[in-house]
């Protein structure tokens, strides 16, 4: 099964700095023979409160010719508590709603794919709770099946055991419990995006890979993290034996640079919290 991850699409009806890198991503997808895209979350530039941001990348997704299956991003239902844009019932309708569910299971030959609204991981939320037990009876019933999940925050960004990374990764006391609960199933597979990097790593036999975007690169307003810079997207082939992944760079996308960008795209935030307005 070959599955095409993308991330990071950034897409606006009125803000269209990436969609002609959406046009160029979508024709090479179509290229590939995939037989699933998983979209990785910040489908949109502000659909976390504009619907017309929402409907109009949604209606862009669904031109495609093969199935996807996408996790929200921040900027489409907003992230933790204290944030400029919390999640909350109102930004969760708004995305199931116009797009689908925010978590979701699809099986497959051998597989089941498991998609995590990881926006809301660390809020403490009767919703969080309640995706951390439909998360263990997903894995529970399996059925014999490799688990591959998807989710739009990596696991953590330096080491599994780091501090609390804020804004970039899944808070410690939360990583852990899903740490917990990957170990006792035969999860081969992680894949996000968010950070604008791309990078692929393992941890405890679990395949990490971080999408890269098919917008923009970061320089100044992100630390340095692992990985490279780059514009593109992820091929996975998962098989009975496991999964094997590849970053792709796609050339016929142009790599913006965020910093150029920032006060136009993203002018709250950049007034108001400048560590947060990178992603």
């Amino acid at each position: 099964m070959k599955i095409i991850q993308i991330t990071d699409t950034h897409l606006s009806p009125v803000k269209s700095h990436f969609t002609e890198n959406w046009e160029r991503l979508a024709a090479w997808i179509v290229e590939t023979g995939a037989d699933l895209v998983v979209h990785t979350g910040d489908l949109t530039i502000d659909g976390a409160d504009l619907d017309d941001d929402m409907v109009y990348s949604i209606e862009k997704m669904r031109k495609l010719p093969i199935p996807m299956l996408i996790v929200p991003g921040n900027h489409d239902v907003g992230h933790l508590p204290g944030s400029d844009q919390p999640v909350n019932q109102e930004r969760l309708a708004r995305w199931q709603t116009l797009v689908g569910p925010d978590r979701w299971v699809s099986d497959h030959p051998g597989w089941r794919l498991i998609g995590l609204n990881s926006l809301i991981i660390g809020s403490e939320s009767d919703e969080d709770e309640a995706q951390f037990q439909w998360l263990e009876a997903q894995l529970t019933s399996r059925d014999g099946r490799q688990v591959a999940i998807f989710a739009h925050k990596p696991l953590f960004v330096d080491a599994a055991d780091e501090g609390d990374s804020g804004y970039w990764g899944i808070a410690p006391k939360q990583r852990q419990r899903l740490l917990d609960l990957f170990k006792d199933h035969p999860v081969k597979l992680h894949a996000s995006g968010h950070l604008h990097w791309a990078w692929q790593g393992e941890h405890a036999g679990i395949t990490l890979v971080w999408g890269p975007p098919s917008s923009f690169i970061i320089q100044d307003f992100e630390r340095e993290m692992p990985g490279e810079r780059l514009v593109g997207a992820v091929i996975h082939t998962l098989d009975e034996q496991g999964v094997s992944s590849e970053i792709v760079t796609l050339p016929q996308l142009t790599p913006f640079v965020f910093d150029d960008l920032a006060a136009e795209l993203y002018p709250k935030a950049i007034r108001h919290q400048p560590e947060e307005a990178a992603q």
